[in-house]
């Protein structure tokens, strides 16, 4: 195969991959989703990313049907990467993709809820103890065995850290030594005292040689009165400075010699040549031991390097379940509930109200069941967009293979989500790209989710809900799933078979002048969009006399009534 053939690998990072790495290991880092290999040879983080993705879940890439799905796609990925507990596990949480088939999100799904129950069993002192083991692990065969001995030091032994738990010991023990003293074909200080001793008479002897005219003039500070004197004289000082046996010495001494320099520095050439031959004779004996060694434990060590990589994505996940409380979703074959649902963009905390919501065939008690689309309709402000947002991030975990922020939830999986949300641009060629997005999926054949946020918000008003009629009609015609935002629900009638209207509803003003919101959506009931409350709030913060009567009219227009009861209601809890 060649890099070309890859996706997003043209020419120049063809060239590029093939000059720093060659074309079978760059073949092998992309087949493996090596982040750090591609980056380490030129390419930024984000390019090679993108190229993994493609490369080993192209398929899945394609549930991405729109660029709001994409961006809460990688939103959750950044999210999750942020417990990762190495840098590569890190990595590799950025190139996962959505899958289509519930085998292989369930195979997935078991590995990961392993590592949550896994990880909630340890107490503070043994997650200390784990986390501490991946510290120095760098994808290196060297430190996924120094890893891999270090959690079973922590005694960790059950569910997920099994795999690590159930390597030789002692092969890696044996292991450990060899990869520490060898990098590549080169031997590491202290592997060998020998070698050791030759390197450093290596560097002496090449010291002398760099400033032969010293040696020159060391040699005859002696009064050496003749050449043989001199040639002893010589072989006596190298002896001392570098530790190099005298008969080595007088061995490597030139025959023939015009003058002292020509005899001191072709001397020591010589024996810079000679000795640099017995240290790589040296350190190609002690590699091939070394290497013997490394072979014997090969099998341990591939079983570090697969069960430590494996163990780091798997905890790292199971450390994002923990952190948003994650639970395992359900699949099922046509529909789609969530219990009590967070939206992990929002700060977590005791003000966040979770949400259930359901469409289609579905097993979650409250959500009407067997409406495939619904039309949901209420406050600005009301949290619809979020709801939307939810549902879409409960999607994408659910068909990564992956726990999700609900008490439960049931899914079905899609060939494609259409996550839309409003964009304020009233323009037909907005309304173009929009509809060149979000209609191609209902047209192909597949299974898709549809998230439409205002679809009104790119056309006129009239327009649009004739528009997002159609859309409607279209989803339960195609047999998809889908929540479809609007203001316009009464214009929507009649609804075909199969879907209800819901809505969202605000209750008043608080302490501050906000607006108090049931995010809760209502089943079956229209939502009212509430601008009195909104009059109410501009005439209550009105900054003086002209601006009150100025919002005054529009309260009039919006219903008086409503207004002044809002108002004091306000006022009564203010007193309070």
């Amino acid at each position: 195969m060649r890099l070309e053939d890859y996706w997003g690998v043209g020419p120049k990072t063809s060239d590029l991959l093939e000059t720093e790495l060659g074309v079978e290991r760059a073949i092998q880092a992309i087949e493996s989703s090596n982040v750090r290999v591609l980056s380490n040879a030129g390419l930024s983080r984000g390019r090679a990313t993108r190229i993994l993705r493609q490369a080993n879940g192209g398929e899945g890439m394609a549930v991405l049907a729109t660029r709001d799905t994409r961006s809460v796609y990688k939103s959750l990925l950044d999210l999750a990467s942020d417990y990762a507990v190495t840098p590569d596990a890190g990595d590799r949480i950025r190139v996962m993709t959505p899958v289509r088939s519930p085998e292989e999100a369930t195979d997935r799904l078991d590995s990961v809820m392993d590592a949550v129950t896994s990880w909630d069993d340890l107490s503070d002192a043994e997650r200390e103890s784990v986390l501490a083991a991946f510290e120095e692990y760098d994808g290196s065969e060297r430190t996924a065995v120094e890893t891999a001995l270090s959690l079973q030091a922590t005694e960790t032994t059950e569910g997920a850290f099994a795999p690590v738990a159930e390597i030789d010991q002692s092969a890696l023990d044996a292991a450990v030594g060899a990869l520490g003293k060898l990098d590549g074909s080169r031997v590491a200080e202290g592997a060998d005292d020998e070698l050791d001793r030759r390197r450093e008479q290596l560097t002496a002897v090449e010291q002398l040689e760099s400033g032969a005219l010293d040696v020159i003039e060391a040699v005859q500070s002696g009064n050496v009165r003749n050449p043989d004197e001199f040639r002893e004289s010589y072989v006596e000082y190298v002896a001392r400075e570098t530790d190099i046996e005298p008969q080595r010495i007088r061995d490597a001494t030139v025959g023939e010699a015009t003058d002292a320099t020509d005899f001191v520095g072709g001397s020591l050439r010589e024996l810079v040549a000679e000795q640099r031959e017995t240290v790589e004779e040296r350190e190609s004996t002690v590699a091939a031991e070394l290497e013997a060694k490394i072979e014997d434990a090969r099998d341990a060590i591939d079983a570090a390097v697969s069960a430590v990589n494996d163990l780091a994505v798997s905890l790292s996940l199971a450390r994002f379940a923990d952190e948003f409380s994650l639970t395992r979703p359900e699949f099922v074959d046509e529909g789609f509930a969530v219990e009590d649902a967070r939206n992990l963009f929002l700060a977590t905390g005791n003000d966040v109200q979770p949400i259930t919501y359901g469409i289609g065939e579905h097993g979650v008690a409250g959500p009407p069941k067997g409406d495939r689309v619904t039309v949901l309709t209420g406050a600005n402000s009301g949290g619809k967009t979020t709801l939307l947002e939810t549902l879409c991030q409960v999607a994408l975990l659910a068909q990564m293979g992956l726990p999700v922020p609900a008490e439960r939830a049931q899914v079905s999986m899609s060939d494609t989500i259409v996550f839309h949300r409003r964009h304020a641009s009233f323009n037909a060629g907005v309304l173009e790209s929009t509809l060149r997005n979000i209609v191609p999926p209902l047209t192909d054949d597949g299974r898709t989710l549809m998230l439409v946020d205002e679809f009104e918000a790119i056309t006129e008003p009239g327009s649009a809900a004739n528009l997002l009629h159609g859309l409607v009609g279209l989803s339960v015609d195609r047999g998809a799933l889908g929540v479809f935002v609007t203001h316009l629900a009464e214009d929507l009638n009649p609804l075909p078979d199969q879907a209800r209207k819901d809505g969202i509803f605000a209750e008043g003003l608080d302490d501050n002048l906000e607006l108090l919101v049931d995010y809760q959506p209502r089943f079956d009931t229209v939502g009212k969009s509430t601008p009195e409350f909104i009059v109410s709030r501009l005439i209550a913060s009105a900054n003086d006399r002209g601006e009150r009567a100025g919002y005054d009219v529009l309260g009039r227009a919006v219903g008086e009534a409503a207004v002044q009861q809002t108002l004091s209601s306000w006022a009564e809890e203010q007193e309070k």
